[in-house]
């Protein structure tokens, strides 16, 4: 059963479109992580300031397994060049956690 990752990044007024950029920089860095299954970047189309970073894992282990790699770790060290990478563009973050629910067992199961 596929469990879904979502980081919830509050970002500073005026910093969304630098938040994109360096997650441009880092496009398919996940890809070859074990058990991974996909990824999104949601920008807010409405007054929020909350951005979703939507993964998708095999399971929870496969997801655990890749935070615990030197992959994650140097793409959130934040070690760039230039001092406007190094800038924070987040706020606040959290980590939710779902699972994709197989609505066809639920369903069989009355």
């Amino acid at each position: 059963m596929s469990v879904i990752r979502i980081n919830a990044i509050t970002v500073s007024a005026g910093s969304g479109d630098e938040l994109a950029r360096r997650f441009s920089a880092r496009a398919g860095a996940v890809d070859d992580a074990e058990g991974f299954e996909g990824f999104e970047l949601l920008r807010p189309t409405d007054d929020r300031d909350t951005w979703l970073v939507i993964t998708r894992w095999r399971d929870n282990e496969a997801f655990v397994a890749w935070t615990e790699s030197p992959a994650f770790a140097h793409g959130h060290r934040g070690a760039t060049t230039s001092a406007a990478d190094r800038r924070p563009v987040a706020a606040h973050s959290e980590l939710w956690s779902y699972e994709v629910v197989d609505l066809p067992d639920i369903i069989g199961s009355d």
